[in-house]
């Protein structure tokens, strides 16, 4: 990664969290577990999703650095840039999460699920942090953009907690969220 990548990526990552966690600070548990409509998921879930999410990426990208390098395809993913850092902007364009990283209530309690958001974001910033392995050689799918590099899914993962900030932010702007 070079020098203006790592910085780029680290200050997603911290703008992110930091974001996220002042959303939910000071919630009580019926904020906490608000939903606009039935289908939509609660500030809870959102945390468990993006927890969850984090995790799986992670280990889709340990996985993928241990296969071969794929040079051929940078060309191809690189003009994806753009893409990946409006996956905040874009709320118009909904995305189906995978089954296996929909919240399920894996931590029914709010101080281990914001704990374990804060966890999960710290090994993924030490991971960011320290890499040394050539993350634009190595690929795997997104479920809308199709291939991205290791590095991009860094990217995605400042991004796409971003995205469910914005996603938080509308619930409370809900005119049924309960006050405090």
């Amino acid at each position: 990664m070079e020098v203006q990548e790592r910085r780029l990526v680290m200050e997603q990552l911290a703008s992110s969290e930091a974001r996220l966690l002042e959303l939910v600070r000071g919630l009580t548990d019926e904020q906490w577990s608000f939903r606009e409509t039935p289908e939509r998921w609660s500030i809870a879930e959102n945390i468990e999703h993006l927890i969850v999410f984090e995790g799986f990426i992670r280990s889709a990208i340990a996985k993928t650095l241990e296969g071969p390098a794929e040079p051929e395809k940078k060309a191809d993913v690189g003009a994806k840039g753009p893409l990946v850092l409006g996956v905040a902007a874009g709320r118009s364009n909904k995305l189906i999460a995978r089954e296996v990283v929909r919240p399920t209530g894996r931590w029914p309690d709010r101080s281990e699920l914001v704990l374990e958001l804060q966890k999960t974001r710290a090994v993924t910033v030490a991971f960011a942090a320290g890499t040394k392995a050539d993350l634009r050689d190595h690929f795997f799918p997104h479920i809308a953009f199709g291939d991205l590099d290791c590095y991009q899914w860094l990217e995605v993962l400042g991004q796409h907690s971003a995205r469910h900030a914005l996603q938080i932010e509308e619930i409370k702007a809900d005119a049924g969220f309960p006050v405090t």
